[in-house]
């Protein structure tokens, strides 16, 4: 008797692909202008007194496969992780781990100093930080008495 895994995750993102693949046949569109990014990788973004804080998990990226941009007010992060091999020769009899292109794109507000911003890529967490400029920068203006 074998046991067979139930892995809903596994058929909702083949279900997802499924979709996309029927809606790109519908709308004409070949492989090339169908999609930008084949992963997405989860960000969280922190506002701070004086910054803005990105936090983008890409593990197994190369901090040389890390594109980040800014244009328009627009911050781009793209990339690409190289495919592992899932052949039973090297050892593997499973790969989840989705390789190829990533692409996040998220609008700044006019708060965000474009010219500080710095990236760094540490244990697989890209930390993009977004200083503000100093005259958005609450002041607090004494009243004097008269």
């Amino acid at each position: 008797m074998s046991l067979i895994r139930y892995q809903p995750w596994g058929l909702m993102r083949s279900l997802h692909e499924d979709i996309d693949r029927l809606f790109e046949q519908r709308l004409g569109l070949d492989e090339t202008s169908a999609s930008v990014a084949n992963w997405t990788p989860p960000v969280d973004i922190r506002e701070e007194e004086n910054r803005f804080l990105l936090h983008a998990d890409i593990p197994g990226v190369k901090p040389e496969d890390i594109e980040v941009t800014m244009e328009n007010g627009v911050l781009t992060i793209s990339g690409s992780r190289e495919e592992t091999r899932g052949d039973e020769e090297n050892g593997y009899r499973r790969v989840e781990r989705i390789a190829g292109r990533f692409f996040r794109r998220f609008t700044l507000p006019d708060t965000a100093d474009a010219e500080g911003i710095t990236a760094a890529s540490t244990n697989g967490v890209l930390e993009v930080v977004i200083p503000k400029h100093e005259r958005v920068m609450p002041r607090r203006i004494s009243v004097k008495v008269n």
